[in-house]
């Protein structure tokens, strides 16, 4: 066995590992919803995590992470912007001091409103790039991927 990699796993790997390929797309995605988000002054990941917290009861900090396949530590990180901007909440848990729960501003509220139809828009225009795969099919598929 040789000591080092063959350029043909090079091109094979390039050309058909499902993670480099949803990595690239998931980049791909991540720019086009930044780039309409980005007059409401937000990132698709910040939309997701106020979208994340629009409940009507505020959320644990560990069901937040685990809805967005986060750890906590990368939670708290994304977490700060949001609340120096005063559209998160982060308050202990009345019946569990340790655990935290997360609430949405009126301000933070008032942002998710504004920033929806900026975000219908952008992924009715995303879907319709899709012609081999229907949008349904695409979700269905990359839940089995995300199963344990």
């Amino acid at each position: 066995m040789s000591s080092e990699p063959s350029y043909t796993l090079t091109h094979q790997a390039r050309h058909s590992c499902l993670c480099l390929h949803v990595q690239q797309a998931a980049r791909a995605l991540a720019r086009r919803f930044d780039d309409a988000l980005r007059p409401v002054g937000l990132t698709q990941g910040q939309f997701s995590l106020l979208m994340s917290l629009n409940r009507p009861a505020p959320p644990t900090m560990g069901d937040v992470a685990s809805l967005l396949a986060l750890d906590r530590t990368t939670l708290t990180a994304n977490l700060k912007p949001l609340q120096r901007r005063g559209l998160v909440k982060v308050t202990a848990d009345r019946n569990d001091k340790r655990s935290r729960r997360l609430t949405l501003t009126a301000a933070g509220r008032a942002l998710l409103v504004a920033a929806a139809p900026i975000w219908k828009r952008a992924h009715a225009q995303t879907e319709r790039l899709l012609t081999r795969a229907s949008p349904d099919t695409l979700r269905a598929s990359l839940r089995e991927l995300g199963e344990p």
